[in-house]
């Protein structure tokens, strides 16, 4: 009975999300619409009757979605990605509108402006967005006290992005590794997890830290400060299949649990994508979110999952409108999801409709808990 209220609920309030409320936004400047949306969600955080309220529209739990990954118990496996809460406002309401955790940043040591605007563009079409924010955010310094004032009530894991500040003056490895270090510091003792993103691809200087020798220097220099929680490593969409196994190669020699599959796509000729969308975008340059980064970040976590034999842990990235969308990256083998652009085109409620349909797939093939269905697609390595 209490599902089909819950699936009654999503399909109404998804139908009104997309009949209206979504025409409206698409047709105004989308960065308007997230500074919105991470205005209204530091509101309804900070209001113990909004929070209840948006609990009761959007919440669901079930046993069978619980699971306990290093340490760490997440209710179910749909977060929010990273680059959505870049200054860390919307920790409070993230479990009331139904996430199992949630991930900000990306932050940097330094703050930083971003690059110059129009910097974010949607491909309605291809549901997808065109991202060329560049890492803009408030720091390091003034996000980590922030949070350290009340990140002992958190309700759900979060997790602390960290990138590169985009500047020149990082651009040298030596100094990229001492910002990365700095920003790592300053939240050394807030937050469940920790990722590095060495993925970014919309910052001065490329992604240096991509390259074997340069990560090296860094995760050698992060093992020195003796970290306890969970390390990540924010995975590009684009690598060949060699510089994969290096990486992961020096995650094994650093104790790194795990990745995240993946950042934006680069590739603007993607079949998925309908050029005359992208052509009206006033730029080359930014990465590609939504369904045109799905097939990419599947091949990576099939790749990753077969090549370390499932002992690492791999957060799903990309894509992800619907359970099945779901589904699929965990049988290749994600312990874990993150999901943004398929909340903005989708809706709200797609968080409760996406951890519904995996009980339902779940039972469907026989699986009395969402651990036992990660990994058990073996499908040749695509990647």
């Amino acid at each position: 009975m209490k599902n089909i209220f819950i699936k009654t609920r999503n399909e109404i309030i998804g139908f009104l999300y997309r009949k209206i409320l979504k025409k409206i936004f698409f047709r105004i400047d989308a960065e308007k619409i997230h500074d919105k949306a991470v205005w209204t969600g530091e509101i309804l955080g900070n209001n113990a009757l909004l929070k209840r309220a948006t609990s009761f529209f959007f919440n669901f739990s079930n046993p069978a979605l619980r699971q306990n990954i290093r340490g760490i118990t997440f209710e179910n496996p749909i977060g929010l990605a990273a680059g959505f809460d870049k200054n860390a406002k919307m920790i409070k309401i993230m479990p009331s509108v139904g996430f199992g955790f949630t991930e900000v940043g990306s932050i940097t040591a330094e703050p930083c402006s971003g690059n110059p605007k129009p910097r974010l563009w949607r491909l309605p079409k291809s549901r997808g967005l065109v991202v060329n924010y560049g890492l803009n955010n408030d720091g390091a310094e003034f996000i980590s006290k922030k949070l350290s004032k009340d990140c002992h009530i958190w309700e759900i894991p979060v997790g602390i992005n960290i990138a590169k500040t985009n500047s020149t003056e990082t651009d040298e490895i030596e100094k990229g590794v001492e910002d990365y270090l700095k920003g790592i510091y300053l939240f050394f003792g807030i937050g469940d997890y920790l990722t590095i993103n060495i993925s970014c691809p919309n910052t001065d200087g490329g992604q240096p830290f991509i390259e074997p020798r340069a990560l090296d220097l860094l995760l050698r220099e992060v093992d020195k400060m003796k970290i306890k929680k969970p390390i990540f490593l924010k995975m590009p969409a684009h690598l060949l299949s060699e510089a994969v196994d290096e990486i992961i190669g020096l995650s094994e020699k650093y104790h790194i649990s795990g990745f995240i599959c993946s950042n934006l796509s680069k590739n603007r000729n993607n079949p998925k994508i309908i050029q005359e969308e992208i052509n009206r975008v006033p730029i080359d340059k930014g990465g590609i979110s939504g369904k045109p980064a799905e097939e990419t970040a599947n091949n990576l976590i099939s790749y990753i999952y077969q090549k370390t034999r499932g002992k690492k842990i791999i957060i799903g990235c990309g894509g992800i409108f619907n359970a099945d969308d779901a589904y699929k990256k965990i049988r290749l083998g994600a312990s874990l999801l993150q999901l943004m652009t398929g909340m903005i085109f989708e809706g709200p409620q797609a968080i409760s409709q996406i951890n519904l349909g995996l009980c339902h797939l779940l039972k469907k093939d026989g699986f009395r808990n969402v651990s036992e269905a990660i990994g058990v697609d073996k499908i040749g390595n695509n990647w």
